[in-house]
C-alpha cells in the first residue's frame, strides 16, 4: 500500500487529467492534424478521442480493482517486480523523452513567434525551474494552482474562437474526405499519439483521490476526457473554417488565427493570449509528467522520499531538451511519427498485459470451486 499525507478531490484529479491531456495540444495539433487529415480533420479527432476514452476505463478498471495502489504497485501485485521492472525501461525512457520534448516545443514557439533573439536554452531552464519547483510542492498545491491557470487557458481559447467568428468559412470543410479514409486514419494516428494515447500515464495518480471521492472519480474523469476531446474538435474545426488549405502548413494555427482578429481598433494583437495558453498549458503539463516520473522511479527503487529525485529528474531532462534534436524538422518528425508508436509500446502495452492478467485471475477464482465444508 502506498502512505501519501496528500489527497485531492476527484474533481481536482479530473482537473489535472483536463490539464494534462489539454496541455499544449489544443495548440499544437490542429496544424498537423489537418495537414494529414485535410477536411477530414474533425472526424480523426473524435477517433482519437473514441480511443482515448477506452484506455481510460482501462486505468479506471485498474485503479477500482486495487484501490490503494498506483500502476507500478498494481503491476508487481499481477505480473511480479522483475517482469514490471523490465517492462518498466521503455516506459522511463518515453517518460524522459516526453518531458524533455515538451520544453522543446515551447522552446520552439518562442522562438518562432514572441522572443525570437532570446535562447532556447535559457527558457528551457526556466521552464525546468519552475515545473520542478511546482511539483516538488505536491500535488495539493498543483490541483489548487492548475484549477485557475487551466479555467483562465480554456476561457481565452474560447474567446478567442468567438471574436474569430467574422473570418470562419463553413464551405472549407467540403469536400468531407476528399482523398477517402485513409487521410482521416492518419490524423487520428497523429491525434491519438498526441494527447490521447499518454492518459495510460494517470494510472499513477489515482490513489491521491480522497477515499469519500473514489464514487464518483469515474464520472468526473470521463468528463475531463470529454471536455478535452471537445476544446480540441473546436480548435480544429475553427481552423479549417478560418485558414481553408493553409490550415495544414500553418504552425501554431491557432496563434495565427487569433493574429486575424481586428474590432474597430479596440481587440487586436489578441495572439498573446493564445500565447499565454500554451505557455500555461506546457507548463502544467511539464509539471504533472515531472511529478509522474519521479513517483514512478520512486516506487521502482523503493525509496521513502517521494521529493528526492524531482531535481536531479529536472536536470537530466533540461540536458536532453537541448541535445536530442539538431533541428525543429527533426523535433516535430519525432512527435507526429514516432511519439504515436512509442507510446503504444512503452504505456499502453503494459497497460494492457497487466489489465489482461488482472481479469484473468479474476476469472480463474471466480470460476474456482469452493472448498468442501470439513466433517
Amino acid at each position: 500500500m502506498m502512505k501519501k499525507s496528500e489527497t485531492v478531490s476527484s474533481f481536482q484529479m479530473a482537473m489535472l487529467f483536463l490539464a494534462y491531456g489539454t496541455g499544449s495540444a489544443v495548440i499544437n495539433i490542429p496544424a498537423p492534424l489537418t495537414g494529414a487529415a485535410r477536411n477530414g480533420a474533425w472526424i480523426s479527432v473524435l477517433l482519437a478521442c473514441a480511443a482515448g476514452l477506452l484506455l481510460l476505463f482501462a486505468c479506471l478498471y485498474l485503479y477500482r480493482a486495487n484501490p490503494g495502489l498506483d500502476f507500478i504497485e498494481h503491476s508487481e501485485k499481477t505480473i511480479g517486480r522483475w517482469l514490471t521492472l523490465i517492462l518498466a525501461i521503455p516506459y522511463l525512457c518515453a517518460v524522459f523523452w516526453m518531458l524533455a520534448a515538451i520544453v522543446i516545443d515551447i522552446g520552439i514557439f518562442f522562438k518562432s513567434t514572441m522572443m525570437k533573439q532570446t535562447s532556447a536554452d535559457l527558457i528551457h531552464t526556466l521552464f525546468f525551474v519552475l515545473a520542478a519547483l511546482t511539483a516538488r510542492a505536491g500535488i495539493e498545491v498543483m490541483a489548487r494552482m492548475f484549477v485557475l491557470l487551466l479555467l483562465s487557458m480554456i476561457g481565452f481559447i474560447m474567446i478567442v474562437l468567438l471574436m474569430a467568428a467574422p473570418h470562419y468559412h463553413p464551405y472549407f470543410l467540403l469536400p468531407l474526405m476528399p482523398d477517402g479514409i485513409k487521410p482521416v486514419l492518419h490524423g487520428a494516428y497523429i491525434a491519438y499519439g498526441f494527447p490521447f494515447a499518454e492518459a495510460s500515464l494517470f494510472a499513477m495518480m489515482l490513489p491521491y483521490v480522497r477515499n469519500q471521492d473514489k464514487h464518483v472519480l469515474g464520472k468526473h474523469m470521463v468528463w475531463a476526457l470529454l471536455v478535452n476531446g471537445v476544446t480540441l474538435l473546436a480548435s480544429v474545426l475553427c481552423s479549417i473554417m478560418t485558414e481553408g488549405p493553409l490550415a495544414g502548413h500553418m504552425k501554431f494555427s491557432l496563434f495565427q488565427l487569433a493574429r486575424l482578429i481586428y474590432i474597430q481598433e479596440i481587440f487586436e494583437r489578441v495572439e498573446s493570449v493564445i500565447g499565454f495558453s500554451l505557455i500555461a498549458g506546457s507548463y502544467m503539463k511539464a509539471t504533472i509528467v515531472l511529478f509522474i516520473l519521479s513517483k514512478t522511479l520512486t516506487r521502482l527503487a523503493k525509496l521513502q522520499d517521494d521529493r528526492i529525485l524531482i531535481y536531479p529528474i529536472a536536470l537530466a531532462c533540461l540536458l536532453l531538451s537541448v541535445t536530442m534534436y539538431r533541428n525543429e524538422t527533426e523535433f516535430i518528425e519525432g512527435v507526429n511519427v514516432i511519439w504515436p508508436l512509442l507510446n503504444n509500446i512503452a504505456f499502453n502495452v503494459p497497460l494492457i498485459l497487466v489489465l489482461t492478467v488482472t481479469l484473468f485471475k479474476r476469472n480463474w477464482r471466480k470460476g474456482r470451486p469452493s472448498p468442501a465444508p470439513s466433517p
